[in-house]
């Protein structure tokens, strides 16, 4: 099948799944997204393939999260509308958290936003050093679509999600966030060397441990708890506060870049 904003590769028992849209930051716009859901099925459903990798293309990002662009007709949603949006972010999110097969997030540059939710619903995360994750959402009172990171790193989310401040690899790593920091050059060979290394168990250990440990974490309550933060992003949107009003004017009259400029601007005083 050939992807308009997306690379399917396979090596062995390894598919590689590659956002590739370098030029956008690899955003999760609605194609995109259609097309990772494509092609996870068929990692899936290939009984040759043991792990998956999720990358990004050009070096730059990971992803800077869901495509700014395509929510320039927000105002004339309605509140049903929004519940779709919202739902759609979030099944997406999970599409690796329920996928039978161990996913591995191969982080490379800035993994933001709606990018850093997903990437923590993914089994493990590696990353390269010069890698920045952020809730930077958070900053134009946007909701936390899929509140994973309580059950990452505990009560440590709250400075990240109540300021969404922008953090570093290494720092990434102290959290708890990712498994593993790689040189740049070496990122994409050690992820491979780790993904090898799992393809070596048996299909059938790998799935049955994957939902025995997911199956913890529901018992724990995850589902309940990410659904109710699901619920809450609805209803900040659904109260429209003022920095929302603003940063959406601005991306409707002057542009994505224009809007971010405008949301960092608030925060440089105190940084």
């Amino acid at each position: 099948m050939d992807y308009q904003f997306l690379k399917y590769e396979t090596d062995e028992r390894i598919a590689t799944i590659i956002f590739n849209n370098p030029a956008r930051c690899n955003a999760f716009s609605s194609i995109m997204r259609k097309e990772f859901r494509t092609a996870i099925a068929k990692a899936i459903d290939d009984e040759d393939i043991r792990v998956i990798i999720v990358a990004g293309a050009g070096g730059k990002a990971f992803s800077s999260g869901y495509d700014l662009n395509e929510a320039v007709d927000i105002d004339d949603l309605s509140i049903m509308d929004w519940r779709k949006r919202i739902a759609d972010h979030f099944d997406f999110a999970h599409t690796v958290w329920v996928c039978s097969k161990p996913v591995i997030a191969q982080i490379e540059g800035y993994c933001l936003a709606g990018a850093f939710e997903f990437a923590q619903m993914c089994d493990i995360r590696y990353c390269s050093e010069d890698s920045k994750f952020g809730a930077v959402e958070s900053r134009f009172a946007g909701g936390v679509t899929t509140l994973a990171m309580p059950w990452i790193i505990g009560a440590r989310c709250r400075e990240l999600i109540y300021t969404g401040d922008t953090i570093g690899a290494n720092e990434a790593k102290e959290m708890g966030l990712v498994n593993r920091v790689f040189p740049k050059d070496q990122l994409r060979v050690e992820t491979m060397k780790a993904a090898k290394r799992i393809s070596l168990v048996a299909m059938a250990c790998l799935q049955w441990n994957k939902r025995a440990i997911n199956q913890t974490y529901d018992i724990m309550g995850f589902r309940a708890a990410t659904t109710y933060g699901m619920e809450a992003c609805l209803l900040l949107t659904a109260m429209d506060p003022p920095e929302y009003k603003e940063f959406n004017l601005l991306r409707r009259e002057k542009g994505v870049k224009e809007a971010v400029n405008w949301r960092d601007s608030q925060f440089k005083k105190y940084e």
